[in-house]
């Protein structure tokens, strides 16, 4: 992106982004900087020494075939690092960590923070040529929160006035509080202040549709061709579902001169240690997070070798109980399985990517305090007595009159190795009989999403800066939250957050909820991740978020 942030707030009036980021980072109440973006240096033109590889060609592993390619559909990671180089919301996260005008050329804030006035850019354009309007955005909005269509992430659009209440069937789409006054002007009315409104803006959930593409083709986002029309940097030209995605310069994108890639191959491959081979032998440019995997053996000598790049990121690893099974529908029961495992034995020994503990759910990157953690790891004790406690609650004599325990995760090398560990763990400390069972990533999260399972492996990585980002999943048994679990206090302090405006007040309740949620334990905390990667030395200007994610838009090959 051009810099040249600072012209568009003297047109205002208003200085948006950087209240907005005052507030956002107030409201988190940190007490430590957020975890910054990882980026090879750019440049504003073309490197002088471009000109000796016209072909600029990024190869990447994206690990398996996608969920979906529709923006208001999809929830993984593997579906949105392909959405984000595709499309493009009214604002961008830089390079800095800080949102900037992308299809917005213009952005005006009511002093109450609860009105946004979007103007759109006269040169934005779908792939096809077609003007991207203000209709687009208030559409693809009003279509994400139709509860018909499916849309995991709805819950993202709450912020905005009377969205939940459309979502839930009590308010009508028409007073909902965004609205098209004209073809460039896009208006947006809030529930509460939301600090951190500019880094929604810039996911996914508030991407555009093409509003004439959509009416005419509801298949439009099945297969790639002329029907799929993006706004972003890229734009899809080939799906061979299971085998690669190929990405390619869109012409029409209002920032078209800022992007020197030609193409990005995005590979399927599922297995780590052919993705490194493909990485040694020159077949691929980046292998490792975000969207792919290394060898955990080949881990030390790439550490060695000083070419393994390890960032801290937003996220938080876990294992989710299905709290509608038995005998995980017991509090106690789930808290002897968590306190008895051995976290710093995973992360020394299995992971070895600079993750920390964790012993709460959101990461100390939002709460500092939560790197010393909510509860004590691997206490033996306690994960005996808990379960004693529990299976008395529930009538079991022993452990042997518990019900089959089965452990779901998806198949890749370090979720088998962890899931090992864990069986391990859990029948030597707790004398439970644990199996496992193993799915390809599809498969496996479609029967995690829908119930099928008893524990699964599963995770989260912010959207946003914010604590709430991890705590609203919880909020309500609908949307990303697998476990089925609620509790009627916790959505209550939730609600409130929303509401209260002083910052330290704001924390002090979030931090409340999540004592809640890590003794209710429906989730069990295993670490905070962190970025973990190896790619060509000539590859330059990728930047990799604080929150783990990928953009294309400045890379290049020197």
């Amino acid at each position: 992106m051009r810099r040249t942030a600072n012209r568009w707030w003297q047109k205002t009036g208003k200085v948006v982004f950087a209240a907005g980021l005052a507030l956002a980072l107030a409201a988190c109440g940190q007490p430590q900087e957020a975890a910054k973006p990882a980026t090879q240096p750019r440049t504003e033109t073309t490197p002088a020494n471009a000109s000796a590889q016209p072909e600029q060609i990024l190869r990447l592993n994206n690990f398996t075939e996608p969920l979906s390619l529709h923006p208001g559909l999809i929830s993984d990671v593997w579906s949105s690092n392909v959405i984000f180089q595709t499309f493009e919301g009214l604002t961008r996260i830089d390079d800095k960590g800080v949102p900037q005008p992308a299809m917005a050329q213009e952005i005006k804030a009511s002093d109450d923070l609860l009105t946004y006035t979007f103007t759109i850019r006269d040169n934005a354009k779908w792939s096809n040529g077609d003007p991207v309007t203000a209709h687009d955005f208030e559409n693809a909005w009003k279509w994400a929160l139709d509860s018909k269509n499916g849309s995991q992430y709805a819950y993202q659009l709450f912020y905005v006035k009377n969205a939940e209440a459309a979502f839930a069937g009590e308010a009508k789409p028409e007073e909902i509080g965004v609205k098209a006054t004209d073809d460039k002007t896009l208006v947006v009315q809030l529930e509460n202040p939301t600090p951190f409104f500019l880094e929604l803006t810039a996911f996914y959930s508030y991407f555009p549709l093409n509003t004439k593409v959509v009416k005419d083709n509801p298949d439009w986002a099945k297969e790639a061709g002329p029907a799929y029309t993006s706004n972003g940097p890229f734009k899809l030209a080939a799906w061979e579902h299971k085998t690669k995605l190929t990405l390619t310069k869109n012409e029409h994108y209002w920032d078209a001169d800022a992007v020197k890639l030609t193409k990005i191959e995005m590979n399927m491959i599922n297995d780590a240690n052919t993705e490194l081979s493909m990485l040694e032998g020159g077949d691929l440019d980046w292998a490792g997070a975000p969207t792919g995997n290394l060898p955990l053996d080949a881990m030390p000598t790439l550490k060695e070798k000083g070419l393994l790049v390890i960032t801290p990121k937003a996220g938080t690893y876990w294992y989710e109980f299905n709290t509608e099974q038995k005998p995980f529908h017991n509090k106690k029961i789930r808290q002897a399985f968590s306190y008895a495992i051995n976290r710093k034995d995973i992360v020394e020994n299995i992971t070895q990517g600079g993750e920390l503990v964790a012993t709460a759910v959101v990461p100390p990157t939002m709460f500092a305090e939560n790197e010393q953690g909510l509860f004590t790891d691997n206490d033996m004790e306690k994960a005996k007595q808990l379960l004693a406690e529990g299976m008395k609650e529930e009538g079991y004599a022993s452990v042997d009159q518990l019900p089959p325990i089965t452990l779901s995760y998806n198949t890749e090398e370090a979720q088998t190795k962890i899931a090992q560990a864990v069986q391990d763990m859990w029948q030597k400390n707790l004398g439970v009989h644990v199996k496992l069972e193993n799915q390809e990533w599809n498969v496996y999260y479609e029967n995690v999403k829908n119930g099928k399972y008893q524990v699964a492996r599963m995770g989260w990585t912010g959207d946003f800066n914010d604590p709430i980002n991890f705590l609203e999943i919880f909020r309500t048994k609908e949307g990303n939250n697998h476990t089925r679990w609620e509790n009627r206090q916790y959505a209550d302090l939730l609600g409130a957050s929303a509401k209260e405006k002083d910052a330290a007040k704001r924390k002090a309740i979030l931090q409340e909820a999540e004592k809640i949620l890590v003794d209710e334990m429906p989730v069990i905390p295993f670490y905070f991740k962190s970025t973990v990667y190896a790619q060509n030395p000539k590859l330059k200007g990728v930047v990799i978020s604080g929150l783990g994610n990928a953009q294309y838009k400045w890379a290049y090959f020197e």
